[in-house]
């Protein structure tokens, strides 16, 4: 019987990638510990270091027949692991940006949605306000601060006095004042 145990990694290698499981079998349990412990001594993490001396062996044996090693098979085995290991840490600080982006994302639109709805409430609140005004007032505020008209143009307008005018509009500003402190105070 062949003891594969006994062969050197660069035998064991040239078996692999003539389809010899075993040979993976004895390669594997060569180097899983070794490989293991080097990752999770980088990833700092059991589980992500597992997982990782596991796509490792997975591409060993996935790609047999296409991988050239060059070097020794101890060195390729290490270099895997080292550039799998760069690949999660730089993919968790990608993850971890996009976190923070979305983060920083949802509170930002938060406050945006929370203002115009706050907007949108005051207005409601102003125009029912206004639309409570006696019918004279309310169209002479209107002319006043909607269609911006001076006190003449609205008083030529409208066939009244400038002072007339005048007295509307304080009088309305004055009511509009006194109600929407209340309001205005329970909105925000």
């Amino acid at each position: 019987m062949f003891d594969y145990g006994a062969l050197p990694d660069d035998d064991l290698y040239l078996l692999l990638k003539n389809d010899d499981s075993m040979a993976y079998t004895i390669i594997y349990h060569r180097y899983f510990d070794t490989l293991y412990v080097h990752a999770a001594n980088k990833l700092k993490d059991k589980d992500e270091a597992k997982d990782v001396v596991q796509e490792i062996f997975v591409n060993l044996w996935n790609n047999r027949t296409a991988i050239n090693i060059t070097t020794n098979f101890k060195s390729y085995l290490y270099v895997s692991i080292r550039n799998k290991v760069l690949d999660r840490i730089s993919h968790q600080q990608v993850a971890s940006r996009y976190a923070d982006s979305l983060q920083h994302f949802i509170i930002s639109n938060q406050c945006v949605t929370d203002h115009l709805v706050r907007e949108r409430q005051l207005t409601r609140i102003i125009d029912d306000q206004i639309a409570q005004l006696p019918d004279k007032m309310r169209a002479i505020f209107e002319l006043s601060r909607r269609e911006s008209l001076s006190h003449k143009e609205i008083a030529h307008k409208l066939n009244i006095s400038e002072l007339t005018v005048k007295k509307q509009v304080a009088n309305a500003v004055k009511i509009l004042r006194s109600k929407l402190s209340v309001n205005f105070f329970l909105i925000f």
